[in-house]
């Protein structure tokens, strides 16, 4: 029995929703938005289709609906035009978390938070500020899309399920994020190795493609259909369902790093164990030493958006 409530019912929260009930995630799932009329018309369009998957209970509310949630998702605020990197939209989206969050804190003080709204990590850092509750309870999406998007353009250059392709983008989720090609793995065959027994080939610069190609992803989504919902709806999906369902999951989500690689005070992403009560442990891996700069850099770029906060 869970109940789940969405802040923000747009293109992204209410693709969340929609993908929480086929899941059959939450009994009771609550549509807030600054325009009620979009809440009430999302949350009738997906009652309609209760006779098709497990019960739930679906309404359009307002922030005192969040009381009993055992996960409030965070997706309101205004989405990137073609051009627009996920920083540049920092001041209207830190606007609308400043103004938000003292009225989620009211009604739901201690449960978890799932942000997915851009750019994710500093919006992250800014919730666990405001929000005043364990770190560990404040869990941002940060890279677990463009992890899953690395996967499946390295599944597609390697011709193997995407499901058995292990790889994770780290750092920032935006122009800063990086590669972690020392770790990637096809069914626990290092890359390196992989690679010398696969007749197709992987020059640097073919990595180097598929990684520009995973950065772009989301600029050529939003410059095509205007932006991007379904995977990130389901990588949402997916790291509450690790939540609820106790799943212990290891996800590449954003979190406040407390010393990891000498890291502290800033929200990225790196693999973490994702169970019951939010950020379980995050992982601390083997990475290389251009990884570890590369890791650092993204640190500070993030440190120097969230100073332009006042944080």
């Amino acid at each position: 029995m869970a109940k789940i409530a969405i802040v923000g019912a747009g293109a992204v929260g209410s693709t969340v929703a929609y993908a929480a009930i086929i899941r059959g995630l939450a009994t009771e799932l609550v549509l807030i938005d600054a325009r009620r009329d979009k809440a009430e018309g999302e949350a009738m369009d997906l009652n309609h289709g209760l006779p098709f998957v497990p019960p739930a209970k679906i309404w359009a509310g307002d922030y005192s609906d969040c009381q009993g949630a055992e996960i409030v998702v965070l997706s309101a605020g205004v989405a990137s035009l073609p051009g627009e990197t996920r920083l540049d939209l920092l001041e209207r989206n830190g606007a609308i978390f400043k103004e938000i969050m003292p009225q989620i804190a009211r009604y739901y003080p201690q449960g978890i938070l799932l942000v997915i709204t851009n750019p994710v990590d500093v919006l992250t850092y800014l919730t666990v500020k405001l929000s005043r509750r364990p770190p560990s309870r404040v869990v941002g999406s940060g890279t677990v899309l463009d992890s899953a998007r690395f996967r499946y353009l390295l599944s597609e250059h390697c011709g193997v399920d995407p499901r058995n392709v292990h790889a994770y983008i780290i750092g920032e989720h935006g122009d800063s994020e990086l590669p972690v090609w020392s770790l990637a793995n096809i069914s626990g065959v290092r890359l390196e190795e992989y690679c010398l027994v696969c007749d197709r080939g992987c020059t640097q610069a073919e990595r180097e493609e598929i990684f520009q190609r995973v950065r772009r992803a989301a600029s050529e989504i939003v410059v095509r259909k205007g932006a991007t919902c379904y995977a990130i709806g389901l990588a949402a999906t997916t790291i509450m369902e690790s939540i609820l369902r106790d799943q212990k999951s290891v996800l590449p989500i954003s979190s406040l790093l407390e010393g990891q690689y000498g890291l502290r005070e800033v929200c990225l992403s790196l693999p973490s164990i994702v169970d019951r009560g939010g950020v379980g442990k995050i992982l601390q891996l083997p990475l290389s030493e251009i990884e570890i700069e590369g890791l650092e850099r993204s640190a500070r770029i993030l440190k120097e958006a969230a100073s332009s906060l006042g944080l």
